[in-house]
């Protein structure tokens, strides 16, 4: 069996959706082995790369799979990738036991069409339902609501992305 610090991070994208006033999209999470935490269950929308496959177009792609948002302009990204690993008490449940953790390319866009696009319950593509609500959130919230082995990405996007925040 392949020990925990030698398993790789799975390629995945994250997505920092701002509307017209500067706020950001959080979904509450159903559920998934990697949400421990029943207090922190709000996250942007995020997930894997395809092999082969463009992040910007990944994160498009996973955007629209986790909330049927098609109408957003790119404003920016981080130029990093950024990585966590999850607690080791669920890495065998998590991704089949393949990864330790996430390595993410996170984009900033702008939400340009009206919240009535947006539908989470029955996401497109047909895709599984992730979240099972929504919300416009301050940027500057967004660490005290996710899980905390994922928080310090979090602060660091928020930081990133802060002059496309409302405050």
């Amino acid at each position: 069996m392949t020990r925990f610090e030698d398993l790789p991070y799975r390629p995945c994208v994250g997505v920092a959706v701002f509307n017209r006033a500067g706020r950001v999209f959080v979904g509450r999470r159903l559920d998934g082995p990697e949400h421990v935490d029943m207090t922190h269950v709000w996250q942007m929308p995020q997930g894997g790369v395809d092999p082969g496959e463009d992040t910007w177009e990944a994160a498009k792609r996973e955007l629209y799979e986790e909330t049927s948002v098609h109408s957003v302009e790119r404003l920016g990204e981080v130029a990093d990738w950024l990585t966590y690993d999850i607690p080791r008490t669920v890495a065998g449940r998590a991704w089949k036991g393949r990864y330790r953790g996430q390595r993410q390319k996170w984009y900033a866009v702008r939400f340009t069409g009206k919240d009535s696009e947006i539908n989470v319950a029955n996401p497109g593509g047909g895709h599984k339902a992730e979240f099972v609500t929504w919300r416009w959130e301050p940027m500057r919230n967004l660490p005290g609501l996710i899980i905390p082995f994922k928080r310090p990405v979090y602060e660091r996007v928020v930081q990133e992305f802060a002059s496309l925040a409302d405050e």
